[in-house]
């Protein structure tokens, strides 16, 4: 059974192109083509593709928000945006989306069809910038959590640690040896400064900075 295609481009000639060589291909079905991001996620509804190759800048839904939708919806189909943009505005928000390739435009035939074959298979393929932009933001986000870690107190790292433990305000009262109304108000400080919403967001970020075992 061949790799069933539906492709996403506002650009007619680019569709035209992509279809008439990815038909070649005996390993390849293409079975519809959308001109925009929300026929994309119309279409993915109706057809179920094996894989789409998503435009990124497309009138009334962009590519971003379409490969969101439809990996929410329909998180078997793979998705490969395939875009003239390399920069990390655009690389980032797609990955993060859901994509399992990023891949530009002036890529050669043959080496589009591999990706295709490769993403099929499980495997992620990504532009070399993309994976450039892709290791500096995770970087850029070690270093940010580096940092906002450097803001806290010892009292308030000591009561992180106990979050990520499970501990209620009052037990951590209890080992530190202090009221549960500063605990509190170590808790108040330290979600503040890291930048986060509860304690459960809290004692995630203690594990994976290794904070505790």
């Amino acid at each position: 059974m061949g790799i069933r295609i539906l492709i996403a481009d506002d650009h007619h000639v680019v569709r035209r192109g992509l279809a008439f060589f990815l038909k070649t291909q005996k390993d390849i079905e293409i079975i519809g083509e959308a001109g925009n991001g929300r026929e994309a996620v119309e279409l993915s509804r109706t057809l179920k593709p094996d894989l789409i190759l998503m435009d990124l800048v497309m009138p009334e839904m962009d590519g971003i928000l379409a490969t969101k939708m439809i990996k929410t919806e329909m998180p078997e189909i793979k998705i490969m945006m395939l875009t003239s943009f390399s920069d990390q505005d655009h690389v980032i928000p797609a990955l993060e989306a859901g994509a399992s390739g990023y891949q530009l435009k002036d890529i050669e035939p043959d080496e589009l069809i591999n990706c295709i074959r490769k993403i099929m298979r499980g495997e992620n393929q990504l532009h070399p910038k993309a994976t450039s932009h892709l290791l500096a933001n995770l970087s850029n986000k070690e270093n940010n959590e580096r940092n906002l870690l450097e803001q806290l107190t010892k009292r308030e790292l000591d009561v992180l640690k106990e979050i990520a433990r499970g501990k209620s305000n009052k037990e951590i009262a209890s080992t530190l040896f202090i009221t549960e109304k500063t605990v509190k108000t170590h808790v108040s400080n330290l979600l503040a400064k890291l930048e986060l919403a509860d304690r459960t967001q809290a004692a995630l970020f203690a594990v994976k900075n290794q904070l505790v075992e």
